[in-house]
């Protein structure tokens, strides 16, 4: 999966993917995910204090319209059991957040890590260019904080970006792309 943590699609598409797993793994699937990173917005603040309300941005950049779509992906996130709540998200750098990811794959715990950082961006109003709140997510999601990684972190945004990406999220499946939050039932049938 191909991702970013500020993407509400990402998130959806994330979610959906994990219980699609979840079924396919009771039943006796086996899967692995892989996280690649991907930044929507590479320029956002990494400095705590820069950070600010990621409905403001939002409002500054697509104009004031943008509520109505803010608002339908609320709403098609409470159906699904998601919380959004652009009002407290914070607009941050997501660099680090891509880098505990790969931390936690290394430990055997990407999904649980990216599951907590969605919710942390998405539902909890963190700051995730605040180190300290990076490390109690990673400690709440049962990684062993290091600083490694962030040189791989880089090329392999860099490799992501030479490929075409442009937009996420983006899915491999047995070597089937998809790309967008498909549906519950089609991660299912693809991994199954």
């Amino acid at each position: 999966m191909t991702l970013d943590i500020a993407c509400g699609a990402s998130y959806l598409g994330w979610d959906r993917l994990r219980r699609a797993l979840a079924r396919s793994r009771a039943e006796g699937g086996e899967a692995e995910v892989v996280f690649h990173p991907f930044q929507i917005a590479p320029d956002a603040p990494s400095e705590p204090a820069r950070v600010e309300p990621l409905e403001e941005v939002h409002k500054r950049f697509f104009g004031p319209s943008v509520g109505e779509s803010t608002a339908r992906m609320t709403a098609l996130g409470a159906r699904e059991g998601m919380v959004y709540d652009y009002g407290r998200a914070l607009f941050a750098n997501t660099f680090e957040a891509h880098r505990l990811i790969r931390v936690a794959a290394a430990q055997g715990r990407a999904e649980e890590m990216a599951d907590r950082l969605f919710r942390a961006y998405f539902a909890d109003g963190l700051n995730l260019a605040d180190g300290d709140t990076l490390r109690k997510l990673a400690t709440e999601a049962g990684v062993a904080w290091t600083d490694d990684g962030a040189e791989e972190t880089r090329a392999e945004l860099e490799q992501v970006r030479r490929s075409g990406v442009r937009g996420v999220p983006m899915f491999e499946i047995n070597g089937r792309a998809l790309s967008g939050a498909q549906s519950e039932e089609t991660f299912y049938g693809e991994i199954s």
